[in-house]
């Protein structure tokens, strides 16, 4: 047996029982420039809860074809901002009636735009892959009542949520300067939230912008950005597709092939109209092959993000120095040992002291030799020790203790908190405040795809242990599910429960029920987890 729908999303709550997040920008959120120019208009009385509507999408792949493009504001595994999972009504895939198109008109007449969002066909030209509008008027529609939405709006999560649907709407309009503007403001309210679901969406519209005005070099790190292996497989395979057009406007069209191979790994055996957009956008892609070739050798991730290669440890006879990407030795072998840079600077130890030595990407001395035990920075800290009984501390670049109770064990600092060691498992943050009290007996967070994370999870969530029972809680210390349940696993919108016969069930983000504990496998719940979802992607 099922809770009801709105079990699993965190945005179901009603506004009454929890207060709003802080805004970080006050003030009424503008109008777009087009609609500056229009009549007054009388405010709605709508919420800024998202209604999610079932649509479906038909694609071909022969030549002259287009394709619709899948457009919801989706359930929380694809835009967290939406009512959460719920069952969707069977269709056949690939029909085509005019019912959604009727539905959206009818959607945004009522003001409802995100439900006409949600239910609309979108089409995708065959040789841009771009979205085409028949109908403009409809999305001008849907874009004053999603502004007056805004109106309403009080929280960053509402305000992220609408701010980057009505980029949505202002890029398909081609109103790209407004578009560009909602999305990045819509970023900064998503990244307040801190969430990560809703902070990839938001990145992931903006990039869809930059996009369509040829902004590739951001662009393509957004989607990077956005595509953590922590999201939704339906979610990631959507961004891997997204990411794909992008290279393929560029002209780097193996690149594009590998995106789009990478969306159908996640998502394309589950899901026929995903993949009949990828073979539609293969179809361009071998058209376009044939004019100009494949173009660039594919970027790596790490090229994209423009991140750059540090110095490398050297050996060179007996000692270590550092080469640079070509293998040449840019700082000199002089030290004993040498760890990896890890933001900017490189724990050394000279062969004449058993204290390390800290130094910049330059080779220079930022601090002499002081720690006998040392571990790389991260988050701009790193933790120290003088051996024996001692503990650990944590230090700045500079060499001055942040953080100085000394702890038995720790991990390295990540979003401003670090998973330590006293008499128990706990977190400090960088300051040195125990957030998570150190009385837990274990602290490891093991996710539904099977991986092991070490603390806490991007999204800030870790599992603990105490007693043989797991538990969850957040960055800020606060419990989420009390330490209650053998087994606990963190999937991307509910935890996985297990009761210790072997029976799984789950639980929401808030710790509430959500599937009950009768199913023998985890594989089981996750199934039961993707049918309670509205089986399509976001609106990007």
């Amino acid at each position: 047996m099922s809770a009801p729908p709105d079990a699993a999303s965190p945005d179901a709550v009603p506004s009454s029982a929890t207060p709003p997040a802080a805004t970080p920008l006050g003030g009424q959120v503008p109008p777009t420039s087009a609609e500056r120019t229009s009549a007054p208009r009388t405010p709605e009385s709508d919420t800024t809860g998202t209604s999610t509507a079932e649509h479906h999408t038909t694609a071909t792949s022969t030549a002259g074809s287009r394709a619709t493009e899948p457009g919801t504001a989706g359930p929380q595994a694809a835009e967290p901002g939406a009512a959460g999972p719920r069952a969707a009504a069977p269709r056949a895939a690939g029909t085509s009636t005019g019912a959604p198109r009727d539905a959206g008109r009818q959607s945004a007449a009522q003001g409802d735009p995100e439900q006409a969002l949600a239910s609309y066909r979108w089409r995708l030209d065959p040789a841009t892959l771009r979205e085409i509008v028949e109908e403009p008027d409809e999305f001008r529609t849907i874009r004053r009542r999603l502004t007056e939405k805004l109106g309403a709006a009080v929280d960053n999560k509402s305000r992220a949520r609408l701010l980057s649907l009505r980029a949505v709407a202002s890029r398909i309009l081609g109103e790209l300067d407004d578009a560009l503007a909602d999305g990045r403001l819509a970023l900064t309210y998503a990244e307040a939230t801190g969430e990560l679901r809703r902070t990839a969406v938001a990145q992931a519209r903006l990039a869809h912008v930059l996009r369509w005005r040829g902004e590739f070099v951001e662009a393509d790190r957004l989607f990077a950005e956005a595509n953590s292996t922590e999201l939704p497989e339906r979610l990631r395979a959507v961004l891997h597709e997204h990411a794909g057009r992008s290279c393929y406007d560029q002209g780097r069209l193996m690149e594009a092939c590998h995106h789009f191979e990478r969306a159908l790994d996640l998502r394309g055996t589950q899901d026929p109209e995903l993949q009949a957009r990828i073979r539609l956008s293969l179809d361009a892609v071998a058209e376009r092959v044939a004019e100009t070739g494949f173009g660039p050798y594919p970027r790596s991730r790490e090229e994209v993000l423009e991140r750059d290669r540090p110095p490398a440890p050297a050996r060179d006879g007996d000692l270590w120095g550092f080469s640079d990407p070509d293998g040449d030795m840019v700082i000199a072998a002089e030290y004993a040992e040498a760890q990896p840079f890890r933001d900017g600077l490189a724990w050394v130890r000279r062969p004449e002291t058993e204290r390390w030595s800290l130094v910049d990407r330059t080779g220079a001395t930022v601090l002499e030799p002081s720690y006998p035990v040392v571990r790389s920075f991260s988050d701009g800290l790193a933790w120290v020790s003088d051996g024996g009984d001692a503990g650990w501390v944590a230090i700045d670049a500079t060499g001055e203790v942040v953080v100085p109770h000394g702890f038995a064990d720790v991990r390295p600092f990540q979003r401003g908190v670090a998973v330590v060691r006293r008499d128990g498992w706990g977190a400090v943050d960088r300051n040195g405040r125990i957030v998570v009290p150190t009385r837990h007996h274990g602290f490891a967070t093991v996710l539904a795809d099977g991986r092991y994370v070490d603390g806490f999870t991007e999204e800030g969530l870790a599992v603990v242990e105490v007693a043989g029972r797991r538990g969850v809680v957040n960055r800020a210390g606060k419990v989420l599910v009390a330490p209650t349940y053998p087994a606990l696993v963190v999937h991307p919108v509910a935890f996985l429960v297990g009761d210790g016969t072997g029976r799984w069930g789950a639980l929401d983000r808030r710790g509430e029920p959500l599937i009950e504990p009768v199913h023998r496998d985890r594989d089981e719940v996750v199934a039961e987890i993707e049918r309670l979802l509205v089986d399509t992607s976001p609106v990007l």
